[in-house]
């Protein structure tokens, strides 16, 4: 196919180009939304989602959670509303983007003669919004009534943490009004031919720690210096990533997911280069799995302060504690459902621990079964990358995969406790 550089216009309804599937255009005129931080476009994401409700004969709600941060659902009803329903979450915002860096514009949706699009937000994540949309778009052409309700939701800020999107609304009541069972949310592309699902998640710990120290002139050899503690707190951290990376690169069973990253972030102190200073920070982003004893973990960073030397603390940025892991065996009723709909399509499943975060871990906190799954096979994976893309092949290829497995999981029998 010919290289697209303009495509479809952000508002209107033009005809798409030549031979291409209005499902892709779809996507891409949504790639054209600049809902990027750190000042997302969310008036132009609820225009585009008021459309798609009216299209899709859809109600929808809207409920701002904090101040200009907006969750939006589309609800299609089931045969049984009163049995749990299926979530289908999105989030509606995208990372910034270093222009310079990338081949064409972030935000043009180019697509170039193998079908690749380049922009911000193809994999993460609003190919899965546009698969949602249209799978249940198809189920509903094709008179499909499912027996349990489904929700669409669109929520902002997950990638600024979701304090003010999913974190605030799973303590709204009118989260609980939609009285969910089971949830899908954002998972990685797979380089490979099978499809990554994501059942748990790494806890976030981003912390600082704090080493004051004895302050004097740079010409002499002062005693207990801020530095010298800063030192042995990095030296043990950086230690324990060495060790961790080890068990990955040594190990055929671990993933990412498996093992703690510790990075070092941030390093702040000083004034001039002739003063001592009396205090250094240094800052640390570590990703702790389901399967570590947290407490234990926080007594050995304890004791990497106590061995840095007197005074030396530490507090937290953030300081996830929620551990829950949505279960996939075979005798749960919804992951039979998920994995026998993929089975039928011949799809291969790796079950993993994500190893970063996204709004599931907010939904598995109170207490609601929630699988990260975008099924992008045969792709990099280029979340927050230069050059972010997804083959439309492979994205035609997910809508057909949700319409599956939306209709699978929908159909669930009801459970002993909803008869």
């Amino acid at each position: 196919m010919l290289p697209d550089k303009d495509g479809p216009g952000v508002g209107g309804r033009q005809s798409s180009p030549e031979g291409e599937d209005l499902s892709v255009s779809l996507f891409r005129e949504y790639l054209r939304l600049k809902t990027v931080h750190p000042d997302p476009d969310y008036d132009a994401a609820l225009r585009f989602l008021d459309r798609i409700a009216e299209e899709l004969d859809l109600p929808m709600r809207k409920i701002e959670v904090c101040p200009g941060r907006v969750v939006a659902i589309m609800t299609w009803e089931g045969k049984n509303p009163t049995l749990k329903s299926v979530l289908l979450n999105s989030h509606t915002d995208v990372v910034p983007v270093y222009q310079e860096h990338w081949k064409y514009d972030a935000f043009s949706a180019f697509k170039d003669a193998e079908g690749n699009i380049y922009a911000r937000g193809t994999q993460d994540m609003k190919c899965v919004t546009i698969q949602y949309i249209q799978a249940v778009r198809r189920l509903k052409a094709e008179g499909r009534k499912l027996t349990r309700t489904v929700h669409l939701m669109f929520v902002p800020d997950e990638e600024v943490g979701g304090h003010k999107g999913m974190e605030s609304f799973v303590k709204n009541p009118e989260f609980q009004k939609l009285n969910i069972g089971f949830a899908l949310d954002e998972g990685l592309a797979n380089p490979g031919e099978a499809f990554t699902v994501f059942y748990g998640e790494r806890n976030p710990w981003w912390i600082t720690i704090h080493c004051p120290g004895s302050p004097g002139h740079g010409s002499r050899f002062v005693e207990n210096t801020a530095a010298e503690k800063l030192r042995h707190v990095m030296n043990s951290f950086l230690d324990f990533r060495e060790k961790e990376k080890q068990r990955l690169n040594t190990s055929e069973c671990f993933t990412l997911g498996d093992v703690t990253t510790v990075n070092m972030t941030m390093v702040k102190g000083g004034v001039a280069y002739n003063v001592i200073p009396a205090e250094m920070d240094v800052s640390f982003d570590l990703r702790i799995p389901p399967t570590v004893n947290l407490q234990e973990f926080e007594r050995q960073i304890k004791e990497w302060c106590k061995e840095a030397g007197e005074d030396v603390t530490y507090e937290f940025a953030q300081k996830h504690m929620n551990q829950n892991m949505t279960s996939t065996e075979e005798n749960d009723p919804w992951w039979s459902a998920f994995s026998a709909a993929c089975k039928a399509m011949n799809i291969t499943l790796e079950k993993e621990i994500f190893p970063a975060a996204t709004d599931s871990r907010f939904i598995r906190a109170v207490g609601i079964p929630a699988i990260g799954f975008s099924p992008m096979n045969r792709t990099p994976i280029l979340l927050h990358d230069h050059n972010e893309f997804l083959n439309e092949r492979v994205f035609l290829k997910g809508i057909s995969v949700f319409e599956r497995l939306i209709s699978a999981l929908a159909s669930v029998p009801a459970f002993p406790d909803e008869a």
